[in-house]
């Protein structure tokens, strides 16, 4: 069996002023070109599919068509969870008719998928909550499939039956997989987790969250679920939230965020990006192929010494989204501002790096630095006023604040 694994699409997200839906129709054609080319026998969507709880239209319309392809005529089963980025009631509100094209989605970790039959020979064998077994046409195995879209932690053990459970998510995820697993995933079948959660080796190295993204760790989030936590019989884990491809483990099953399609903010700068092909058979681990998406435009950050190096780069840089740092004796003229405006259609930001600014006091020039982020700022800012660094609390509050604006923007 052979499966494609994608994630992050955040339909609808802007850079600054800069609509990316174009790149995302090419971006999504593209991959409707692998499943193809690949003879891919099933697709699993990670979660945030969109950027936003409330999408443009233009999203949601690029979202269903792209769903449609991929499903072949409901030939193929495409299988998409929500992510902390999306509304799970809007995800879920088309599922009757999604469900006639071979489209399966679940909002809620406690969702259940209803039974049904397509003419392709697509069948539903199994589904209770958190738990979903399909018929795929042509494939004489079944495909089971683990279900774990985002919720916070409050909610996840809500869902769960465990809200007054002292016990760790972590520890009530494990308990909850383990019995679906142990129930349904012999070795007559493929056995896959699909969620959106903070996967990570316990004592691994900790990734970052991406920028201009909303955290899953923060204050009232979820915690970090480490792949010790998956049932053995699972043969693959798929997880969506990184926007980096990023192979989590290799025990007890190869467990891989897909990352996003397109870069979607600098931190994210020259980045390549990838969907991933799993190949599975019963009772083996399953072999993992990444296969780099070419779509899209590049975003790259230059950092120029003055005003000729800055349009030579840009006219040897011409179909990119740039982020601009300007080093310069005094601050950007007019005339230059137009000068760089009119070199690229792609200048999201200028930073000025002024070396020295007339009027300005050196200590003032010291004391803010605009090629720091915005967490970088908060946290100089904060040690100014208070005499002291801002504790994790805080700079996760200050990270979820940002995040929540960048979205409701």
């Amino acid at each position: 069996m052979k499966l494609l694994h994608t994630s992050d699409w955040h339909l609808g997200k802007r850079l600054e002023d800069f609509s990316r839906i174009e790149e995302q129709q090419q971006v999504l054609q593209e991959i409707c070109d692998i499943a193809e080319l690949e003879q891919v026998d099933a697709i699993l969507v990670a979660g945030d599919l969109y950027d936003t709880f409330n999408p443009p239209t233009e999203a949601v319309e690029l979202f269903y068509k792209t769903l449609k392809r991929l499903t072949r005529n409901g030939k193929r089963p495409v299988i998409a969870i929500a992510g902390n980025h999306d509304s799970p009631d809007r995800i879920e509100a088309p599922d009757p008719l999604a469900r006639e094209c071979g489209i399966i989605f679940a909002g809620y970790p406690n969702s259940v998928v209803p039974a049904f039959e397509l003419e392709s020979g697509l069948k539903v064998l199994h589904s209770e909550e958190g738990f979903l077994e399909l018929q795929i046409p042509g494939m004489e195995v079944p495909l089971r499939l683990l279900l774990t879209p985002y919720a916070n932690e409050f909610r996840l053990k809500t869902y769960l039956g465990k809200e007054d459970s002292e016990e760790e998510l972590r520890t009530v995820l494990e308990e909850k997989w383990k019995e679906l697993a142990t129930a349904y995933c012999d070795e007559k079948g493929v056995n896959v987790l699909l969620t959106h959660l903070f996967v990570i080796k316990k004592g691994g190295e900790i990734p970052e969250e991406p920028a201009d993204e909303k955290p899953i760790l923060h204050v009232g989030g979820a915690q970090m679920i480490y792949s010790a936590n998956i049932p053995t019989q699972v043969q693959y884990t798929a997880v969506g939230h990184l926007h980096r491809m990023h192979k989590v483990d290799s025990v007890p099953c190869p467990v891989y965020y897909s990352g996003s399609p397109l870069s979607y903010s600098f931190a994210e700068a020259n980045q390549k990006k990838y969907v991933l092909m799993i190949d599975a058979q019963p009772g083996k681990k399953a072999h993992v192929r990444d296969l780099e998406l070419t779509k899209g435009k590049k975003l790259l950050r230059k950092r120029a010494e003055g005003i000729e190096e800055a349009l030579q780069w840009l006219a040897d840089n011409p179909d990119c989204l740039c982020e601009l740092t300007m080093v310069t004796e005094t601050y950007l003229t007019a005339h230059e501002r137009k000068q760089l405006a009119c070199a690229h259609e792609g200048i999201v930001t200028i930073i000025p790096e002024v070396k020295n600014a007339v009027g300005v006091s050196s200590d003032s020039r010291k004391s803010i630095d605009l090629s720091k982020s915005m967490e970088e700022l908060f946290a100089d800012y904060f040690r100014h006023t208070k005499g002291q660094a801002p504790n994790t609390d805080v700079m996760a509050l200050f990270t979820e604040l940002l995040a929540e604006n960048e979205t409701t923007d």
